[in-house]
């Protein structure tokens, strides 16, 4: 340790070199200054620790002091301790020394050594602090007096360093993680980007699209909403190629937001199709809109070189706030509009009305059928394994609803839940599935079942303890029970839906958010409700061996729910490919058609008491499985 020492008086420094000579051990007097700087030994020993090492650099005045700390400085070398002495004239003073350098070094510590009074500890504090890196000794001094402080000092100066150096290490690792969370949530921006928008023309996709009709429909404003089609585009693409196809589209869609009312909204849905979203009073003025757009859809455009006759067909239908708007449904009528219109010739607008949905009537037959599918016995429930990752442990079932009807056959849930959930058949529907999935649990060797629900049920009065006496009066563990919702069944009161959630999760029933990533994602709404798992929707797993940015939004979902301590499930694994590349991102569950299609009880129960899905189920019941109650999907 580098000691530097500042007297001129030759006999002093004399002094110090028999003080730091290397002697046979002091029982030092003043071991009580080490105990008060570093605290006492646990075991009391003051002298546990091996004797310090000294080299000493002596100066005759303040000056050659002040130059040799320049010096240890420049060279790497710094000293921990500076003996001063007071008085040295003819040259600068201790006081001036011990300024200069603390103002070199504010790491020393600076022992004032004086038989004299000129300045006061506070004076020199004053200059040279800080008053903690300031000491004072007396001549004539005790050569146990100068080893004890020096030592005491050294250490001290020691630890002082390899504190600052830890401090510096973990200011960089602040900045390092500060760096990753902007790059994070760049990342996260980069991928809502993706997620939302088409590729080739940077415009809103069909899921933007349906979020935003979405929004509309929950608004008391009258919109209307227009499907658009091009015309003979395929001649185009056969033509001219694809390259041209897709710079007819840029173009097409550059009018179409240029055209679009104020307001309103132009996404590209796939194809040559696009579908608009604005504010009209009525179908009247809707279809004087679809008019204005189309005209400037139809002429002659230079692309790469060549000249293109364009054309489109639109179909629209106008909403008013005092109508039932279902955002597919309003969805599908403007696409039946648009079919009348390339039906009519093409080239022109067609407004919707009821006699374009022959489906109508069928809603209507259906809606009565359902209401005594219960009591006719047509209902049933399939069951979809649900296993995990390590070993393809069968861990639970996802219930499935199915209506096989005596005068139309087999009806998809795709079909009767919206008309369900449009009216209070939902709730007898719902209240039938959660009995008929609580009474197969007694059959299971400790599996859970996962029920869906819709958003009409979610918001149910007492919704919570409606489930809750189900589960009491079928003596079951509430444990065993996964309940499904969507984000659409939540955000529409978050507040609500969050305080239900968590009555839910304190009685313990696990929470699965269905369809993970196609509605209203975002890490506000994983923070605020209380979740076991996320469902990866079987879109995204469908993309992953074609699409980059599918198989992104996969490792970003996986990647999120394991950060956040949440479960992740894949729905619609159907390849072997698909299975290998979720258990490497490392989804936690998977579901799907490779390890089996919804099956009949009696199956689903020797699958259970199996427990590992060693191979493919390939012996179904149903080739044909549909969404399931609530928009879930079958896997």
């Amino acid at each position: 340790m580098r000691i530097l020492i500042i007297d001129d008086e030759p006999g002093m420094h004399d002094s110090y070199r028999r003080s730091f000579a290397p002697a046979a051990g002091h029982a030092g007097a003043l071991d009580a200054m080490a105990v008060e700087l570093f605290g006492d030994n646990d075991d009391g020993d003051a002298d546990a620790a091996p004797a310090m090492a000294f080299t000493l650099t002596h100066a005759m005045q303040g000056i050659e002091g002040v130059t040799a700390v320049e010096a240890s400085i420049a060279r790497g070398e710094k000293y921990a301790v500076a003996f001063i002495d007071v008085r040295m004239p003819p040259g600068i003073d201790g006081k001036e020394t011990a300024k200069r350098i603390r103002a070199l070094d504010p790491d020393i510590n600076l022992v004032i050594v004086t038989g004299y009074s000129d300045f006061s500890p506070l004076e020199i504090s004053r200059a040279a602090g800080p008053a903690d890196k300031i000491f004072y000794i007396a001549k004539p001094f005790e050569v146990a007096e100068v080893t004890q402080t020096a030592t005491a000092l050294a250490h001290r100066w020691q630890v002082d360093l390899e504190l600052a150096a830890a401090r510096e290490a973990l200011a960089a690792q602040i900045v390092t993680l500060k760096e990753q969370s902007h790059e994070l949530a760049a990342n996260e921006s980069r991928a809502i980007h993706i997620a939302n928008h088409d590729p080739l023309t940077e415009a809103p996709n069909r899921l933007a699209f349906r979020r935003a009709l979405t929004d509309r429909a929950r608004s008391d404003a009258t919109f209307a909403v227009a499907m658009v089609d091009l015309d003979r585009f395929k001649l185009v693409n056969d033509t001219l190629g694809h390259l041209a196809g897709d710079e007819l589209i840029r173009i097409i869609c550059t009018h179409l937001q240029d055209s679009v009312p104020a307001g309103g909204m132009v996404a590209r849905l796939g194809g040559d199709e696009f579908g608009i979203i604005f504010d009209s009073p009525g179908a009247e003025a809707a279809a004087m809109e679809c008019e204005r757009i189309l005209r400037g859809c139809c002429g002659t455009f230079k692309v790469l070189g060549h000249s293109v006759q364009g054309g489109a067909s639109i179909g629209v239908i106008a909403s008013a706030p005092t109508e039932l708007r279902d955002p597919t449904d309003l969805m599908r009528r403007a696409d039946l509009a648009l079919n009348d219109a390339k039906r009519e010739g093409r080239g022109i607008v067609r407004v919707f009305d009821e006699s374009m949905d022959e489906n109508i009537k069928l809603r209507r037959r259906i809606e009565g059928g359902l209401s005594r599918s219960i009591e006719k016995g047509e209902l049933k429930l399939v069951y979809q394994p649900i296993v995990a990752r390590e070993g393809l442990e069968v861990v639970g079932f996802e219930a499935l609803l199915r209506w096989n009807t005596d005068d139309h056959g087999p009806i998809s849930p795709a079909v009767f839940i919206p008309i369900a959930e449009e009216s209070n058949l939902i709730h007898e529907l719902g209240d039938w599935v959660l009995a008929e999935s609580l009474a197969v649990l007694g059959e299971w060797p400790g599996q859970y079942v996962s029920v869906n629900f819709s958003p009409r049920q979610f918001r149910r009065h007492n919704f919570v303890g409606r489930i809750m006496e189900s589960v009491q009066r079928a003596g079951i563990e509430p444990n065993r029970v996964q309940i499904e919702i969507t984000e659409t069944a939540i955000f529409d009161d978050a507040d609500r839906a969050a305080e239900t959630l968590y009555k839910l999760r304190q009685m313990g029933f696990r929470i699965a958010l269905d369809d993970f990533g196609t509605g209203y994602s975002s890490l506000y709404n994983i923070r605020k409700f209380a979740l076991d798992c996320l469902k990866i929707d079987r879109s995204f797993i469908d993309g992953m061996g074609r699409e980059r940015e599918s198989a992104a939004i996969v490792q970003s979902i996986v990647h999120l729910g394991r950060s956040l301590g949440l479960g992740v499930i894949a729905e619609g694994v159907e390849t072997e490919a698909q299975v290998q590349a979720l258990r490497v991102a490392g989804c936690s569950h998977l579901q799907g058609y490779f390890f089996s299609r919804p099956v009949d009880l009696e199956i689903a129960t020797e699958i259970a008491h199996r427990r590992f899905m060693a191979e493919p189920e390939t012996d179904a019941v149903e080739d044909d499985a549909e969404p399931l109650l609530g928009n879930g999907t079958h896997g």
